[in-house]
């Protein structure tokens, strides 16, 4: 990836999610039936707290099912629920049993095991505080103030269209830039020698400004007039790229539907820092080196 990087769990049955996936997955792969006519809708579920078995007296409940079908990889947990229920239910006894065996044999006394559960609940207790302070800070009216700000950032700004080729050597981009003298087409060059994701679609990024790059290709990008490409190999962390320009353009700014996702993440993480910050200001916080000799104090 060229884009620069941007700036947590829930406890559920995880023995019996980890028992299903590998037969979910399998579920999930069958090719579906062919139509019969027309496809009933599916039946509503009934109330999350319905019991679906009892082991040993203990109650597993549709909600403890319905988690467990969240544990499974992606693609099974769009299946509908009816049609992997015998087999999670399945596992999810499985589950119940080996837990069932480990509490008789006192596992949950064990040492590692106490400090393996205490990390777990500090990181759901630190999931759940800062979802909560998010959940304050994301209200409609400190959305659309954000997206002010965001559309401002936005707007008019410079934005190029651009495709690439990306190899590993400075000689073979030398090579690519060579056949386009001759009058290759460079989409199919792109498609034909580039390492890159985006080799698919010949090399093609679509529109994107100078701050979506690394700086070095967006440097060479931003310097290209329109339908030139770089004469020289461009040197990235990635490797070697050769960038054909295709059009300049100045940005406008999505509405604030199209852009609600991304001022959202912007506001989770605006409301994160502060709320870090406000908690460093309250607290003593004391941190040590590996030598074991304090480190500067840091808020």
């Amino acid at each position: 990836m060229l884009t620069r990087p941007l700036l947590a769990p829930a406890l559920g049955l995880v023995c019996a999610a980890g028992l299903a996936a590998g037969h979910a997955a399998m579920a999930a792969d069958q090719p579906p039936a062919p139509p019969t006519g027309s496809v009933p809708a599916p039946s509503p579920l009934p109330p999350p707290n319905t019991v679906v078995a009892r082991v040993d007296g203990t109650e597993l409940h549709l909600s403890d099912l319905e988690a467990a079908q969240q544990n499974l990889p992606p693609q099974a947990q769009k299946l509908p629920l009816e049609q992997i229920y015998p087999m999670l239910l399945d596992r999810l006894v499985d589950g119940a049993l080996i837990t069932e065996a480990g509490r008789k044999e006192h596992l949950e006394r064990d040492p590692e095991l106490q400090v393996r559960l205490k990390r777990y609940e500090d990181r759901l207790i630190q999931e759940a505080y800062l979802n909560q302070a998010i959940k304050a800070a994301a209200t409609e009216d400190q959305l659309k103030a954000r997206y002010q700000a965001f559309a401002k950032e936005k707007a008019g700004q410079e934005e190029v269209h651009a495709q690439h080729i990306l190899v590993k050597t400075e000689a073979e981009a030398k090579s690519v830039i060579a056949e386009l003298d001759k009058g290759a087409d460079f989409g199919e060059l792109a498609k034909k020698y580039s390492t890159d994701s985006s080799a698919g679609s010949g090399g093609d990024l679509g529109y994107f400004g100078h701050d979506d790059m690394v700086k070095d290709f967006a440097d060479a990008a931003f310097a290209l007039p329109a339908g030139k490409y770089t004469t020289t190999p461009v040197k990235t962390e990635f490797g070697w790229h050769v960038i054909k320009v295709e059009d300049h353009r100045v940005s406008t700014p999505p509405s604030f539907d199209e852009a609600r996702q991304e001022v959202g993440q912007l506001v989770a993480r605006d409301a994160v820092g502060a709320k870090l910050k406000e908690l460093r200001n309250t607290a003593k916080i004391e941190t040590y080196g590996l030598d074991g000799k304090p480190l500067p104090a840091t808020k």
